[in-house]
């Protein structure tokens, strides 16, 4: 069985641009061997990620997340069955918020600043899907 999983989080200190590539290059190179894939969304000091794979593969993982220490204000928004993935092109997909037009965020959200905290999982769900659709990945494998 299929699952999607979509969590926020602050990151706990700030990451610099290193440490945020060493995340990726880590989540690119185990991802695969779990099945799992997804896309990571930053900006604003706000993590989004979504994973996508077996409901335990993806379990496992968002315990490893909630239990580092580089996350704070972990917040699940979203958990469900799926009959496909949305992100299966992506061991992790990344999207950059400060490289988009402030009224995208403005669409699904109360400011034009990234803040799944104040929002819907449905909302922040719909603007993932429009920053993939208006091809907004910063760098995918």
């Amino acid at each position: 069985m299929l699952v999607r999983l979509m969590y926020a989080s602050r990151p706990a200190p700030a990451l610099d641009a290193e440490e945020l590539a060493a995340i990726l290059r880590e989540s690119r190179a185990a991802n695969p061997q779990h099945g799992i894939t997804g896309v990571l969304c930053v900006g604003d000091g706000v993590f989004v990620q979504v994973l996508e794979g077996s409901r335990s593969a993806v379990n496992r993982l968002y315990q490893l997340i909630a239990a580092d220490a580089r996350h704070k204000q972990l917040e699940l928004l979203s958990y469900e069955e799926i009959t496909e993935r949305r992100y299966a092109a992506w061991a992790m997909g990344q999207m950059d918020i400060a490289r988009l037009n402030p009224a995208l965020l403005l669409k699904y959200s109360l400011t034009a600043h990234l803040d799944p905290f104040s929002v819907s999982g449905a909302a922040t769900a719909a603007l993932l899907d429009e920053l993939t659709a208006t091809a907004s990945i910063v760098r995918s494998p």
